[in-house]
């Protein structure tokens, strides 16, 4: 059997328990507009005494209707599973148009057919709703796409850079360190030549050890 919209109690078990709370629901229902009619009715000095006693009256009968129609309806549906072996709103329906026209046999056909018509109808509009709340809520919700005509937005998704476009950074400019010594230097009359790289310094510096140093005077006391 495929899955229905609403899980449900297995066919014997479920009969009960919708007899039970739909006497429950109907008592409370009952209850609550017997008391206010009641109220309404009852003479001046008496009206909670007549609501209570409407309430006492009418509302056992009212959840005994609720409790016979549900019946009904849970037998038919269980009926209709066993003999379509599916689970799925079409025996709601079928369901509810039998009780329908099953508690209304002692009026005719045509009271029984009208009845068993509206309660189709009745539990088709429920079956229906509840699809669409279904839907609905299992609807995923809709996420405002990024453009992707954007070739800065492309570009920063590509780089992994969160999927937002990052600015350039400039790159640091670096300071020429021989301004801030050439005061020194010229103070001292010396100015430092640039060292060119490579091979051309390590030649510079082997000839500088090969040239011959000057005689060192003497100042021996004769």
């Amino acid at each position: 059997m495929s899955g229905s919209l609403v899980e449900k109690d297995p066919c014997p078990d479920r009969i009960l328990d919708d007899a039970g709370g739909a006497f429950g629901m109907g008592l409370v229902g009952g209850s609550a507009w017997h008391f206010f009619k009641g109220l309404r009715n009852s003479p001046n000095g008496a009206r909670i005494i007549g609501g209570m006693q409407a309430v006492r009256m009418n509302a056992p009968r009212v959840g005994g209707s609720f409790a016979v129609w549900y019946t009904l309806y849970s037998t038919f549906d269980c009926t209709s599973v066993y003999v379509r072996q599916k689970e799925d709103p079409w025996n709601a329906i079928i369901a509810g148009a039998s009780a329908s026209g099953f508690l209304s046999l002692r009026r005719g056909l045509r009271a029984t057919v009208g009845s068993a018509i509206g309660g189709g109808i009745l539990l088709a509009g429920v079956e229906g709703l509840g699809i669409m709340m279904n839907k609905f809520l299992a609807m995923p919700q809709n996420l405002p796409q990024l453009p992707a005509d954007d070739p800065n937005l492309a570009a920063a998704i590509a780089a992994g850079g969160g999927g937002l476009p990052q600015a350039a950074v400039a790159p640091p400019e670096v300071g020429n360190s021989s301004g801030g010594g050439s005061w020194v230097r010229s103070l001292f009359g010396k100015e430092e030549k640039k060292k060119p790289s490579g091979s051309v310094g390590k030649s510079e510096i082997l000839e500088s050890f090969e040239t011959p140093s000057p005689p060192i005077q003497s100042f021996d006391y004769k």
